[in-house]
């Protein structure tokens, strides 16, 4: 669960079934009573339907933890944390870096940091398109030590440089306007 609305889904769900829970975050529900075989089945169902999954698997739950710490953190959070990325994330899941990452890896086919990237490629995306932010704006915001640095990144993951990125879109906004 990455969003607030995922919670809400996942909240709505155990209250059609009766079921009282405590916490509901990251990836977690404290469901305070045991399930029924077919409150979990209905509850699978529900969830399934709105793009969600149970999971009991460590492995799996610990991986999508990380995914959504890493979603929380670039796209939801004001500020990126000062600490670097394997402090911030080992912190919050009281696991080490390495453990953290050598379970990512293999269960995913990527490290930990390129996830990172390819979210904070997003997020410029979306900074580029949907606010007046300059690149240096952005660059600071996203904890980039430079444009430069921010620029090879987005090249590297996108094949577009950012300046083209967002010509395409005044290009696209100009053709809708002659509409």
């Amino acid at each position: 669960m990455v969003s607030i609305r995922c919670k809400m889904v996942v909240k709505a769900e155990l209250d059609k079934l009766g079921l009282h829970y405590g916490a509901v975050d990251l990836g977690e529900v404290e469901v305070k009573e045991p399930m029924t075989a077919l409150q979990y089945d209905k509850l699978k169902t529900a969830l399934f339907k709105s793009g969600l999954e149970l999971m009991y698997d460590k492995n799996a739950l610990l991986i999508e933890k990380i995914k959504s710490l890493v979603v929380e953190m670039i796209h939801y959070a004001d500020e990126l944390p000062d600490v670097k990325n394997s402090v911030y994330i080992s912190e919050k899941l009281n696991h080490s870096y390495a453990d953290l990452a050598s379970h990512f890896s293999e269960a995913t086919g990527t490290t930990i940091e390129h996830f990172i990237i390819i979210h904070k490629i997003e997020r410029v995306k979306e900074l580029l398109l949907y606010t007046g932010y300059s690149l240096t704006e952005i660059a600071a915001k996203l904890n980039y030590s430079s444009v430069a640095h921010l620029s090879t990144q987005f090249k590297k993951i996108t094949g577009l440089t950012p300046s083209f990125f967002k010509k395409l879109r005044d290009k696209r906004q100009a053709a809708i306007e002659n509409v």
